[in-house]
C-alpha cells in the first residue's frame, strides 16, 4: 500500500453484470489514482474487469445462489471477516453498495469507530424487496443499521425520499448518478433522418420488473417495417419466446441473450426502449442515450424522469405519450402509449434526429470523470 494515499474499501455481494456492479467497476478505475483500494465481495462471481492495483477479498466460499436462511446466517460470519479486513488494511473509508452489504456496514459502524462508513442504496426501496419477509426485514433493520452509518448516497432523489419517508433513515443523504464511459462509437444523428426499418432495441434482465412483454405487445400491431432486439438473459426467456411465437413475430423480434459487447448492438439500432416497472437508475437507458439513440421509457420510479425530463413532473394520459426534454415518456405497462410513441418516431424522422442529438447532449452530464469527482468529494468531505 502507498502510505501517502488513504485506504478505502468497497463492499458488494459480487461483481456480476448488474447495474451496481457496473458502477463499482467504473469507479475502481478512478479510485486507484487517489486511494489504496480493497474490493470486498461476498461471493467469487466476477463479470467486470478489476484493475490490478485493487486488492480483492472474497468472504464466502459458496455460490451466491443459496437459500435465504443461509444468507441470514452469513451475516454474522461475513461481518466478522469484513471487520478483520478493515482492521488489517487500516481502512479509512468504508463504502458498500446494495441492501445486504449496507446492513453489514451498519454493523461495522457499531463494532469499529475508526473508519468513516458510507452506504449506497441502488433500488427503489418500497418496491425492491422480493417477499413479505424481506420487506419486514427492511422495515426493521434499515432504520436500525442504516442510521448507524455516517452518510448515504443513492442514484435518485426518489430513492432518498422513500428511505426518509417510509424507512426512517435520518442520516445525511446525497445523490450521485451512475457514471458512464464515453462510447468508442456513436450514432451520427443526421443519419437517423433517413433510416428504414425502425430498428428498436432494449436491454435488461428478462424478468417481470423489466417488463419486456410490454414492448412485444406494443410492436404486434405496428403498421410499418421494424425490428426489435432484446438483449439480456433471465427467468422469463421461455415465456417471452412463447409470446413472440404466438404473435407470429419471429421474423421481427429477436432474443439476443446476454452479451458483453452491448454497444455493438446499440450503435446498429435507431431507437431505445426501456419498459421497466421500477428502476434504481437505468444504466441501459443511459448507455443507449450515450450512443445517440432517441429513447422512449416508462415513467417509472426512479431514474427515467430525472434522465429524460430533468425530474420535472409530467402527466400522461393512458394510451398516450409525452415528449419530454431529452426523450419520450409513457406510463407503466401501457403498450398502447408505447405503440403510439414508436409510430411517432417512425413517422417523424426529424424528431429521431432531434432526440438523438439531445441524448448525446444529456449523456455528457454522466461521464465518468464528472461523476467520480462528485463521488470523491462525497468521500472526503
Amino acid at each position: 500500500m502507498n502510505p501517502v494515499k488513504k485506504n478505502i474499501s468497497i463492499l458488494n455481494t459480487s461483481l456480476t453484470s448488474g447495474g451496481a456492479e457496473k458502477v463499482i467497476s467504473l469507479l475502481l478505475k478512478e479510485l486507484i489514482h487517489d486511494f489504496n483500494v480493497t474490493l470486498i465481495l461476498f461471493y467469487n462471481k466476477i463479470h467486470f474487469p478489476i484493475p490490478e492495483e485493487v486488492e480483492v477479498v472474497i468472504l464466502g466460499k459458496k455460490d451466491h445462489d443459496i437459500p435465504f436462511y443461509e444468507k441470514a446466517l452469513n451475516v454474522f460470519k461475513f461481518a466478522s471477516k469484513y471487520n478483520e479486513v478493515i482492521k488489517r488494511n487500516k481502512i479509512d473509508y468504508v463504502v458498500s453498495f446494495l441492501a445486504f452489504p449496507n446492513l453489514l456496514t451498519g454493523i461495522i459502524s457499531m463494532l469499529n469507530k475508526e473508519p468513516k462508513t458510507y452506504i449506497s442504496e441502488r433500488g427503489f426501496p418500497s418496491d425492491n424487496t422480493t417477499s413479505k419477509t424481506s420487506h419486514y426485514i427492511s422495515k426493521v433493520f434499515y432504520p436500525l443499521l442504516y442510521n448507524k452509518c455516517d452518510k448515504l448516497f443513492s442514484n435518485s432523489v426518489h430513492i432518498n425520499n422513500d428511505l426518509k419517508d417510509n424507512f426512517g433513515v435520518k442520516i445525511p443523504m446525497e445523490i450521485i448518478y451512475n457514471p458512464i464511459e464515453q462510447p468508442k462509437k456513436v450514432i451520427i444523428s443526421s443519419t437517423l433522418n433517413t433510416v428504414s426499418p425502425l430498428n428498436i432495441i432494449t436491454a435488461g434482465t428478462l424478468n417481470k420488473r423489466k417488463n419486456q412483454i410490454m414492448i412485444i405487445r406494443s410492436v404486434e400491431n405496428l403498421k410499418f417495417d421494424f425490428t426489435l432486439s432484446i438483449l439480456g438473459g433471465g427467468e422469463l426467456k421461455e415465456y417471452l419466446i412463447n409470446e413472440i411465437d404466438s404473435r407470429k413475430l419471429n421474423k421481427k423480434v429477436s432474443l439476443i441473450g446476454k452479451v458483453k459487447n452491448v454497444d455493438d448492438y446499440l450503435v446498429k439500432s435507431n431507437c431505445f426502449v426501456l419498459s421497466s416497472f421500477t428502476e434504481g437508475f437505468p444504466n441501459a437507458l443511459l448507455e443507449g442515450m450515450a450512443i445517440g439513440l432517441p429513447s422512449i421509457s416508462t415513467n417509472c420510479l426512479s431514474g427515467p424522469l430525472e434522465l429524460l425530463n430533468d425530474n420535472k413532473p409530467v402527466s400522461i394520459n393512458n394510451g398516450e405519450f409525452f415528449k419530454a426534454q431529452f426523450g419520450i415518456l409513457v406510463n407503466n405497462d401501457d403498450h398502447i402509449g408505447l405503440e403510439k410513441a414508436l409510430t411517432y418516431l417512425n413517422d417523424n424522422p426529424d424528431e429521431r434526429e432531434k432526440y438523438s442529438q439531445l441524448s448525446l447532449e444529456r449523456s455528457n452530464d454522466y461521464l465518468l470523470k464528472t461523476i467520480y469527482s462528485q463521488f470523491k468529494d462525497f468521500i472526503l468531505n
